[in-house]
């Protein structure tokens, strides 16, 4: 059996089952982007929560994992070399877990690399702007009297959308006609700024027919199902 007692995380989440891949995550947008890939990829996993309302993202023991103390973070008991290997940033861990399996991530070196690049939109702008908009429309920012920086989000947030619908107008998923790691990034930080930042209305969702289609096909996917209510 594999023994990954050395690694400070165990001590404050043992595994069960330490053979299996080990995910401490929430059901956030990036979380889910890692528990949607498992599921897709069917890889054995087991699923750690990382309690924000109690700070576990701060304990040492998660640390020792993600020095960044965000979520998603795995520790692959079956790393490369048959060596257990620690990974954090939700990226890179759908990129390992793409070239591990094999699965959502073309061999073809230019169509790799056009994932690639839809990853790094995802990463880049869809994260970080929908979730700045998140937070002036329904967290603490709005109680702010000045609403502009809540519209600089809202516009920027628009923009971005109207991007990915400029590109799903010719091809059935971000990247191409293959469903790949770009979506699995994506999807989720849009389903969240229409349906928990309820923020569908305030960036005119209703406009971007193309994205509501891939929205649609993405969520009715058995594997998002199930990776949407991990841990």
């Amino acid at each position: 059996m594999t023994d990954l007692s050395h690694f400070a995380i165990t001590r404050k989440w043992p595994a069960q089952h330490p053979d299996r891949l080990q995910l401490y995550s929430l059901p956030t947008p990036n979380g889910v982007k890692v528990s949607i890939m498992l599921e897709e990829t069917g890889l054995p996993y087991e699923a750690h929560k990382v309690a924000f309302d109690q700070q576990d993202q701060l304990s040492p023991e998660f640390l020792s994992l993600n020095p960044n103390n965000k979520i998603p973070a795995i520790l692959d008991p079956n790393g490369p070399g048959g060596q257990p290997l620690a990974l954090f940033e939700s990226g890179a861990i759908l990129v390992y877990l793409a070239d591990k399996t094999g699965r959502f991530m073309p061999q073809d070196p230019a169509a790799r690399y056009t994932t690639l690049q839809w990853l790094m939109f995802q990463m880049g702008g869809i994260g970080p702007m929908f979730g700045q908009l998140g937070f002036f429309h329904k967290f603490a920012g709005k109680d702010y009297e000045d609403k502009r920086p809540r519209d600089r989000y809202v516009a920027e947030s628009r923009r971005l959308l109207g991007v990915l619908n400029h590109q799903l107008k010719h091809h059935a998923w971000l990247a191409g006609d293959e469903y790949t790691v770009a979506d699995i990034a994506t999807w989720p930080w849009v389903r969240s700024l229409v349906g928990f930042y309820g923020a569908g209305d305030l960036v005119g969702f209703a406009d971007f027919a193309h994205v509501q289609r891939a929205l649609t096909a993405f969520v009715a996917r058995p594997a998002v199902v199930a990776g949407l209510a991990v841990p």
